[in-house]
This record gives structure tokens, C-alpha cells and sequence, in this order.
């Protein structure tokens, strides 16, 4: 398998969504957005890096 990496810019704070949390974190069908782009990811990618920064410890404990 060829070596892939991907990046997941994942540090929105979604101003526009007046929410509280990272929109990274609201759920669409029962998961979150970013549950959502791991698991396409994981099918393409040897090792994923996320870039997070609002609210990043959040971001990271739901990883």
C-alpha cells in the first residue's frame, strides 16, 4: 500500500452556527462531523493529522 497521509483542518469555531461548541462536534445522523470525515479519511489514508484550535482539547478528547 502506498504511504498516504491526510490532514484534517478541523479548528473552526462557526461563528455563522451560534453554537457554544466547535462545529467540528455538531452531530449529522448520529455522529459528529468530524467522525464523519475520519472515516472517509481512514479508508484513503495510512496516518491522518487533525489541525484543531478552538476549543481544542474537546476536539481532541472526541478523537
Amino acid at each position: 500500500m502506498t504511504d498516504i497521509q491526510g490532514i484534517i483542518l478541523a479548528a473552526g469555531k462557526g461563528t455563522r452556527m451560534y453554537s457554544n461548541i466547535p462545529k467540528v462536534l455538531h452531530t449529522v445522523s448520529d455522529k459528529t462531523l468530524l467522525e464523519h470525515v475520519l472515516n472517509k479519511a481512514h479508508k484513503v489514508c495510512n496516518k491522518i493529522h487533525v489541525v484543531y484550535g478552538f476549543k481544542g482539547e474537546q476536539v481532541k478528547s472526541s478523537i
